[in-house]
């Protein structure tokens, strides 16, 4: 069970980097365009003017893409001088108090996603610029919410340890 746990989380790593990489590539390419247009092109910059949008829509969804992954790799901020000088099982009690209200905050605002995704469907909104149905900015937090939840579930159930990572970076004196 564990195997495939793993194998599942290796396929869901795996999507979340390369959406998280390609949405950063993009956006990159899309504001040196729009630069590069109001520079040598100005007269032609605002049939560009969607880029913007796009961009910022983008960002969005690289924020909430990333939540799991920086969770997992304990990159979240977190004050953890306390729990690091805590003997074993003081601190594992802390884990599990962190790790359930992590899994309760994340489902809770998970499900209120959904419901915000659900009342921007009724109202038929789109973008200005794109006419993107605008709800496809709101799945984006719920969908990286979900995903957050997935990783304190992984760190409670001890698939996943992020206080325990070795460092990438040497530590400097």
């Amino acid at each position: 069970m564990r195997k495939i746990l793993n194998s599942i989380l290796t396929g869901i790593r795996a999507v979340e980097r390369f959406l998280v990489i390609s949405i950063n590539l993009i956006m990159v390419a899309l504001y040196t365009f729009n630069v590069l247009v109001r520079e040598i092109l100005p007269q032609y910059s605002s049939t560009f003017a969607w880029i913007d949008e796009a961009t910022r829509l983008l960002m969005v969804w690289a924020v909430f893409l990333a939540l799991g992954l920086a969770l997992e790799r304990g990159r979240h901020v977190a004050v953890t001088t306390l729990l690091e000088r805590l003997p074993k099982i003081p601190k594992k009690i802390i884990c599990l108090l962190i790790n359930t209200t992590g899994i309760v905050f994340s489902c809770y605002l998970a499900w209120l996603g959904v419901a915000l995704v659900k009342f921007v469907m009724r109202t038929g909104q789109v973008s200005p610029t794109l006419g993107l149905p605008m709800y496809w900015l709101y799945v984006a937090p719920t969908v990286g919410f979900i995903l957050l939840a997935l990783r304190y579930g992984l760190e409670l159930t001890g698939v996943n340890d992020r206080h325990n990572k070795p460092l990438l970076v040497a530590p400097t004196n």
